[in-house]
């Protein structure tokens, strides 16, 4: 007697950790603001550009395999060295847009033109930890001028970067673009006569500046301090007159950018990089001016300090300022949507010559939830028009009244279920969020009318309306046929 064969398990329905589907409203909410973004960028006079989403891991620069976390950072893979076929090569997806913007700023530098502007939306992924809010995969929504080496193209960044967020239908006066340099910074630690091994924890400790103020500081960058716990934070050791030059570069955002000027120019005292710094913002400040972008919308501001281990001069971050409630019911400001600056290091690992670059990325995500917070996300306020089944043999009509209406402008779709039973119709057009549902049987079609039923009218009618309201059936209206595209106009304005 044979054995039973084992049964075989079924894989379980269920999305990856860190990974997550994108339904209808999702999609279409986040299609409306990138159409809006990229028609600024288009404008702008930057070109859309679609990379591979995988690259070798050689190219991606930033992760490089090992023997022991081969997909460190990124998800990563070798390809299988056979004859005529793959490499052997360590492959990844790209973890973001910019890495691959360089690999092909190196292998079409022949071909494009110099400047290049570019423009790039798209889907990143990055193998860590997931947790909330925090997801494996995500948008960026990045534009980037790469071969020039002036300020000019950093100026139109910010410009550009504070069209788009009107565009999508943030006000004036819900955002800021804030400017800084990283040459300023560089100039203050200069001045500071802080040492080479000392910088990068001086920097760590700079940018905790939002969160723990001037004194708290100036404590982690002299004998430390405790943090909220109680635990100790080991300080860097400065003295207080070295951090001196630190916290007047911190502190030295004034009434206005001429005032933070002179302010930045005393900090960085007799350093010629952080003197070139503080030029390069007042170059910035002055082209922005001319090109009609206000300090109400952009602003010279020294607080800016992340990521600026990264970029090599200007540094831009955009930020709402309008408040939500968090999860606590608390209110707080939005925050960061945004965030670039110039970077020109990142081709010369291909060339090796050095080809200046800036540009910014936009938090897809980020700026989707607030404008979903503001009432602001453009999606669809409904669904399709759903034509109803009373009669499977006359389904070509039904599919000529859909293919009317498509034609028209209107979205519209036939019911593909069992139409049996008319209620499920109706709970089907419910759960798609229909606006309208078209009825005909035999005997409409005999007379050459429709019935057209106005679901939104409907669901209020149920809920608030007097018995002889709904009695009246004012949400249902029959039409000649001829005039369905008319009557479903007229019900969606």
């Amino acid at each position: 007697m044979a054995k039973d064969k084992k049964k075989q398990s079924r894989p379980k329905a269920e999305t990856p950790k860190g990974f997550r589907d994108y339904f209808g409203t999702d999609v279409t909410e986040r299609k409306a603001m990138l159409d809006r973004i990229a028609e600024i960028y288009h404008r702008h006079g930057f070109d859309p550009l679609e990379t591979s989403a995988v690259e070798t891991v050689e190219a991606l620069g930033k992760f490089l395999p090992d023997v022991d976390r081969p997909n460190a950072g990124v998800f990563a893979w070798q390809e299988e060295a056979v004859p005529g076929g793959g490499s052997g090569d360590w492959l990844a997806l790209r973890y973001d847009l910019t890495a691959p913007l360089a690999r092909v700023a190196a292998q079409f530098r022949n071909d494009l033109p110099s400047p290049y502007r570019r423009y790039a939306m798209g889907p990143v992924w990055r193998n860590e930890k997931p947790g909330p809010g925090r997801f494996r995969q995500f948008y960026q929504c990045d534009a980037d001028t790469v071969g020039s080496a002036s300020v000019a193209a950093d100026a139109e960044i910010c410009a550009m970067l504070a069209d788009a967020l009107e565009a999508v239908g943030i006000a004036r006066g819900d955002y800021i673009v804030r400017i800084n340099n990283r040459k300023v910074l560089n100039g203050v630690l200069e001045a500071a006569e802080i040492r080479e091994d000392q910088a990068e924890d001086a920097l760590r400790q700079i940018d905790k500046f939002d969160k723990v103020g001037r004194d708290g500081v100036l404590a982690l960058l002299t004998t430390g301090r405790l943090d909220d716990s109680g635990a100790r934070i080991d300080g860097v050791g400065l003295s207080e007159v070295q951090a001196a030059p630190v916290l007047a570069f911190l502190t030295s955002k004034g009434a206005d950018n001429a005032a933070t000027l002179d302010n930045l120019a005393a900090a960085v005292g007799g350093s010629a990089m952080g003197g070139e710094g503080v030029d390069e913002l007042r170059q910035i400040a002055t082209m922005l001016a001319a090109m009609g972008v206000a300090e109400d919308r952009a602003v010279i501001d020294p607080s800016v300090v992340r990521g600026l281990g990264y970029y090599t001069g200007p540094v831009f971050e955009a930020e709402l300022t309008f408040e939500i409630l968090d999860d606590t019911g608390r209110k707080r400001q939005f925050g960061s949507v945004a965030g670039g600056g110039r970077y020109d290091g990142l081709v010369e690992r291909f060339t090796g010559q050095k080809v200046p670059a800036t540009g910014v990325s936009i938090g897809v995500d980020r700026l989707l939830a607030a404008l979903r917070a503001k009432g602001l996300s453009g999606a669809e306020d409904h669904g399709p028009v759903v034509v109803t089944v009373m009669d499977r043999d006359r389904m070509a009509e039904y599919q000529a009244m859909a293919s009317e209406l498509r034609a028209a402008g209107i979205r519209a779709e036939v019911y593909l279920g069992n139409p049996k039973n008319f209620g499920n119709q109706l709970k089907y057009a419910d759960r798609r969020s229909a606006p309208v549902a078209v009825i005909q049987g035999a005997d409409e079609a005999e007379r050459g009318v429709v019935q057209v039923k106005d679901l939104i009218l409907g669901a209020r009618l149920a809920t608030q309306a007097s018995h002889e309201e709904w009695k009246s059936q004012p949400a249902q209206t029959e039409v000649a046929r001829n005039d369905l595209v008319g009557e479903v106009r007229r019900i969606l304005g």
